[in-house]
């Protein structure tokens, strides 16, 4: 496996990372099955990859809990990320919440679920425009003097958001929406996005020398070979909350990612290696978060690291995207 290493940590990170928002179980994403993502996570870890992402929303609970069982006498073999920020109540309902008090409850429920002590980087998930970051900053910076965690990064925030928080202390990474078709996008599942990626957020990170972990690498399983016209999830699914992958928008990238697809089958590989190696091959990345429900599907993952995109073949996927400039910054 292919490590990458960035000035603001002390260790290096594969360079296909696991993400765990599909670990949260059938509650949040179609055909999830507890047994087979622990086989996928371990294999992940047979397979040399060290970096998994999870967050205590994915399945309000569920996907720590999952990690943490996988892990069980292999935890100092890798780097936990978890997050802190999105609180729910019994009904499921989602609010931002960085105030002390809630970022020093969540700590603690993190690490239960997880079954660790510590965790390696914890991460602001999305800004919360009702608590000063500084506040936010000085219960995190508390938590690493206590050793519960071993550094600070953020995630969804802006460059100018970020600024403030490295004011208090020392942040290590930014995670951010990044793929091959969205490179500067404006909106999440509807959620305004208050940075650009490409353009601020890259840059950000090869300055003060931080890691940047892209999310949602494969378009939410659009940029892979069996991703369906129709039919690919029901309503329950998170997925059907994402208004690019419904409608007229989603028409406009399917028909993208035809003309990707066709390039992959020309040089042998899946779509979905050809975009994860777009990712990797980028200086300003260092972990990509790829999300894996089967052992199938990492071992497809992590063989993405076993080759490179020739200068040729970035150039021709260049001019795939050049027409829909528009489109990749929506």
């Amino acid at each position: 496996m292919k490590l990458k290493k960035v000035d603001a940590l002390d260790f290096e990170l594969s360079a296909v990372g696991f993400g765990c928002w599909a670990a949260g179980g059938s509650v949040v994403w179609n055909d999830a099955d507890d047994d087979s993502t622990l086989r996928a996570i371990q294999r992940a870890v047979d397979l040399g990859i060290n970096f998994f992402d999870v967050a205590p929303v994915y399945g309000f609970g569920h996907a720590e809990e999952m990690l943490g069982r996988a892990l069980e006498g292999r935890r100092s073999q890798v780097i936990v990320a978890s997050k802190c920020g999105l609180r729910w109540d019994d009904s499921h309902q989602i609010v931002n919440n960085l105030r002390p008090e809630s970022i020093r409850q969540e700590i603690e429920d993190s690490l239960r679920r997880l079954k660790t002590d510590y965790i390696d980087i914890y991460q602001m998930h999305w800004p919360d425009p009702a608590t000063p970051v500084g506040e936010s900053m000085q219960a995190l910076l508390a938590l690493q003097a206590a050793g519960k965690i071993r550094h600070i990064g953020v995630s969804n925030f802006s460059r100018a958001l970020a600024e403030e928080a490295r004011a208090y202390g020392t942040i290590v990474s930014h995670q951010g929406l990044y793929n091959l078709l969205e490179h500067n996008p404006a909106h999440y599942h509807s959620i305004p996005l208050t940075y650009r990626t490409q353009a601020e957020i890259l840059p950000d990170c090869l300055e003060h020398d931080m890691a940047f972990f892209p999310y949602s690498p494969l378009f939410q399983g659009l940029l892979t070979d069996h991703f369906k016209a129709e039919h690919q999830f029901d309503s329950r699914d998170v997925r059907s909350a994402n208004p690019k992958l419904n409608g007229s928008l989603f028409q406009r990238y399917y028909q993208i990612r035809a003309q990707l697809l066709d390039f992959a089958r020309q040089i042998g590989k899946p779509l979905s290696q050809v975009a994860i190696n777009w990712l990797i091959d980028q200086a300003a990345v260092t972990s990509v978060i790829c999300g894996a429900q089967t052992v199938a599907q990492i071992d497809e993952n992590a063989a993405s690291a076993s080759w490179t995109l020739t200068a040729d073949m970035r150039g021709a996927i260049e001019r795939i995207l050049q027409p829909h400039h528009d489109l990749l910054n929506q």
